[in-house]
């Protein structure tokens, strides 16, 4: 199948990146992203198979998608994850894979995926001090979650970045020993603004710890943060070197400083429906493509609606914004 004509949207942004989620499940039941108990989780024949994500990720390559990021849930629940990860670095066109996990499981794992062809990870660690963690995460585990950052360093994974959801009258106490671990072992933290995708609805604008704020917190403690040049136009987020030279650190603002004009980013959650945006109210059935006995060129053909239905932006600020129905886990981080 030759290349075809990018995917472009009615703003011009082109998308090149697709986050792939690979599970609704979870080991942990962060309040950010899921209900603390009886959770519904898809049953497994609903989920696409390994074959039929690499068959989307193909056609999406040929699209001009590069760039994959596989997220859940949290993605190392899936039974089998390094083998998925094989099948999609062999793919034409595809040349960057990330992860993003909570780590719980990624002592076990990382040498498997670093193998299979992983490029990047990503590691979501809200707090140090383990009370926060669990008051978080509602499950212990933040021995595991450093056990993992540990393995993801020894077997080679040379960029690890730390994801902080930052939540207002909460995390607080966190940005200063979050930010000297992370430039202690070499790895770039980013905090991200409390966004609506919590599970049980709680989400108010009072809680959103602004990327600001943390900037100013982290240079009360460590002097100037220097804006750093942006390699990439359509990342998240807005990264800064500190000063001293003692490593980087970034900041995802969608809520006070959306990114939405740069945007390069589509996703497919877990049982096959392609979104064009976090915070999309509508979705594209991939699945039922594939199980059709559809073509590639009909998934193609699929992936062209979402992008030209995609709006200017998420517009969490306006009275236009309409909260998914959907929460984080549901759709894919």
């Amino acid at each position: 199948m030759p290349t075809l004509t990018p995917l472009i949207d009615a703003f011009g942004r082109v998308h090149t990146n697709l986050r792939v989620s690979v599970t609704d499940r979870c080991n942990i039941r962060c309040f950010y992203c899921m209900p603390a108990e009886n959770v519904q989780f898809k049953p497994r024949h609903e989920l696409l198979t390994f074959e039929e994500i690499e068959c989307v990720v193909r056609v999406a390559a040929h699209l001009g998608v590069n760039k994959l990021r596989l997220t859940g849930g949290e993605p190392l629940v899936r039974h089998g994850l390094p083998v998925l990860v094989r099948k999609l670095a062999s793919i034409p066109g595809i040349a960057d894979i990330a992860l993003t996990t909570n780590g719980v499981l990624l002592a076990e794992q990382a040498q498997q995926l670093k193998d299979a062809g992983l490029h990047r990870l990503n590691i979501s660690l809200d707090s140090l001090d383990p009370e926060t963690f669990f008051r978080i995460s509602r499950r212990e585990g933040l021995d595991r979650v450093l056990a993992g950052i540990a393995a993801a360093k020894r077997v080679g994974f040379e960029k690890i970045k730390l994801n902080a959801v930052a939540i207002r009258g909460l995390t607080e106490p966190d940005i200063v020993p979050l930010s000297r671990f992370a430039r202690e072992q070499g790895l770039e933290m980013r905090f991200i603004e409390f966004m609506p995708l919590d599970a049980e609805g709680n989400w108010d604008n009072e809680q959103v710890l602004s990327g600001e704020q943390i900037r100013a917190v982290l240079e009360a403690e460590f002097g100037q943060l220097v804006a750093a040049e942006r390699d990439d136009p359509s990342q998240p987020a807005t990264d800064y070197h500190f000063a001293d030279g003692g490593g980087s650190i970034g900041f995802i603002n969608p809520v006070t400083q959306p990114f939405c004009a740069s945007c390069n980013r589509l996703r497919l959650t877990a049982e096959g429906q392609i979104r064009n945006c976090l915070f999309s109210t509508e979705e594209w059935d991939a699945r039922e493509i594939l199980r059709e006995g559809g073509s590639d060129a009909e998934l193609a053909e699929l992936f062209r609606a979402s992008v030209g239905a995609k709006r200017a932006g998420h517009g969490i600020n306006s009275d236009e914004f309409l909260r998914p129905e959907r929460a984080m886990y549901q759709i894919g981080g």
